[in-house]
């Protein structure tokens, strides 16, 4: 990895107007890729703090307090979107596999082993505090990781088409590296994570035993094999077809497995943690909230915990589940970021993706609805008003950022599918001092250049020798990425159409592929 001597984040280095695809062989796991297999509900650490709202501050403060761990703030980007830039509040949980405290004797793994993460959710909770969406982002996806912090105090170079779970490993500590999970989630979706939450191992073990077990469909009989394929033997049944209650070490394997149920990808156990995570808020729901049941789950909750500065002390955390108390099972979603198999890996799917970021940036829910309560009352509006949705029919553009506000290209992404463009490509452009926006096109693509620029009043027009159609966004398309014009009415349909919600059937669409 190659790094640099400097002491704050470097800006992104310019790579030449237009970008280039990239290519290049992909990067492959470490060995040991099967001991590192650790699906994680992580989720439920959410739920968990939900749980913690419902209970007077004074009697759980002082026993709390001592259990959070904070990580170091210093390690997050310096080239971030703007606080405030999305109506409702972010918050990334990451699920730890680190081998130190204990998790080694549940995970496996050796105790020197380097924190890694393979589960990763960005939860947006609206600003109405009715409704809630997690969007699931598979551990292979091909990202760019921005600079990152390193233990020696320097920054990394950005790293392109790298797999998401390789942001946590950066530095090679046993620990991990949160923050760079955070800064590579801002530059994936151009929206402001307010909060980091990581849960580890122990943690998930000690929070399913707390509840008295969690309910889980089981699609087909799973063996030792299923969960290790470095088996020789099938091994033991671990669980046999049907529903069953799962806690502790159990919980944990349930989670994890991969190899053994439809087509053994890791989109297909990120399907049954969801179910997980939805039937484990109904348990805790059921139960009650009464203080016997609470302080156990607190307790095992805080324990497990490490979080950003932000949530460091009990009294910020219990102010932060009190947001959560009111949204119930049905306005609970769970989606998974827009994606296609690049070879072995994931690729991020366009211009879906992009309106995915853009409807949770405006506060709109799975079918459409505006809720951003009193706070989003000012900025929410119609979708652009271009005259025909039909405007780009058949016409591909790519979109990137010329300036440095981040998710710029995002929000112009949204403008032009809204006028019926396809947006094949987003990102930022080499330079990032463009005061006006540029509509670049190749041979025989001027009329086409030309019907985007009704989008973009005042950009200038330039030919290339090559073909296709970009647009990068100059600093006089900021004044309006605010605007009704950037925002859509719903959510693309390919995320519509797979979210789960909280409250259907245990058993439903648990085996993919």
């Amino acid at each position: 990895m190659t790094t640099s001597d400097k002491t704050a984040p470097p800006r992104r280095r310019s790579r030449g107007v237009p970008p280039q695809r990239r290519g290049g062989s992909r990067r492959r796991a470490s060995s040991g890729r099967g001991k590192r297999t650790r699906g994680r509900t992580v989720l439920v650490v959410a739920l968990s703090l939900l749980v913690l709202g419902t209970a007077g501050l004074g009697w759980l403060y002082l026993r709390l307090n001592g259990n959070i761990n904070t990580f170091a703030a210093d390690g997050l980007s310096g080239d971030r979107p703007e606080a405030g830039s999305s109506k409702g509040e972010n918050v990334l949980v990451i699920g730890s596999d680190a081998r130190v405290g204990g998790n080694d004797a549940l995970g496996g793994g050796s105790k020197d082993d380097i924190g890694r993460s393979d589960t990763a959710f960005l939860l947006h909770v609206y600003a109405d505090h009715r409704h809630a969406l997690a969007v699931s982002i598979p551990r292979d996806t091909l990202v760019t990781i921005p600079p990152c912090k390193l233990p020696n105090g320097s920054w990394t170079e950005a790293q392109p088409n790298t797999m998401f779970n390789a942001a946590y490993s950066v530095g090679s500590t046993a620990a991990g590296n949160p923050a760079c999970s955070q800064n590579t989630v801002e530059h994936l979706t151009g929206l402001r994570v307010d909060h980091t939450v990581v849960v580890d191992f122990k943690g998930f073990a000690a929070l399913t035993d707390v509840v008295g077990g969690v309910p889980v469909c089981v699609p087909q009989d799973i063996y030792q094999k299923d969960l290790n394929p470095n088996r020789a033997t099938r091994g033991s049944l671990l669980f046999s077809k049907g529903e069953r209650t799962v806690a502790g070490q159990q919980a944990l394997d349930w989670v994890r497995i991969r190899h053994g149920i439809g087509d053994g990808s890791d989109i297909g156990r990120i399907k049954r943690q969801q179910a997980f995570v939805a039937s484990l808020i109904k348990k805790v729901k059921a139960d009650g909230f009464t203080p016997t049941k609470l302080l156990p789950l607190a307790d095992a909750a805080t324990k497990s915990l490490t979080v950003d500065p932000g949530l460091g002390s009990a009294d910020k955390l219990l102010s932060f589940a009190m947001s959560l108390k009111n949204i119930d099972l049905h306005n609970t979603k769970f989606v998974t970021v827009p994606w296609r198999y690049q070879g072995a890996r994931v690729a991020v799917v366009e211009p879906d993706a992009s309106e995915l970021w853009a409807a949770l940036r405006a506060d709109r829910t799975i079918d459409g609805k505006d809720a951003g309560g009193d706070k989003g009352k000012a900025g929410a509006s119609a979708s652009p008003d271009t005259g025909r949705s039909d405007l780009g029919k058949g016409i591909d553009v790519s979109v990137y950022n010329g300036t440095t506000t981040p998710g710029l290209a995002t929000r112009g992404a949204s403008v032009l599918t809204g006028s019926g463009f396809t947006v094949t490509d987003t990102g930022n452009a080499g330079s990032q001092n463009h005061a006006s926006t540029l509509i670049q096109y190749g041979p025989g693509q001027q009329a086409e250049a030309e019907t985007v620029a009704k989008l973009f009043p005042g950009a200038e027009l330039q030919a290339l020798t090559g073909p296709g159609i970009n647009v990068v966004l100059g600093e006089d398309f900021t004044a309006t990425a605010d605007g009704a014009s950037a925002e859509p009415t719903s959510m693309p349909t390919s995320v519509a159409a797979e979210a789960r919600s909280a409250d259907d059937d245990l058993c439903s669409n648990l085996s993919y592929g």
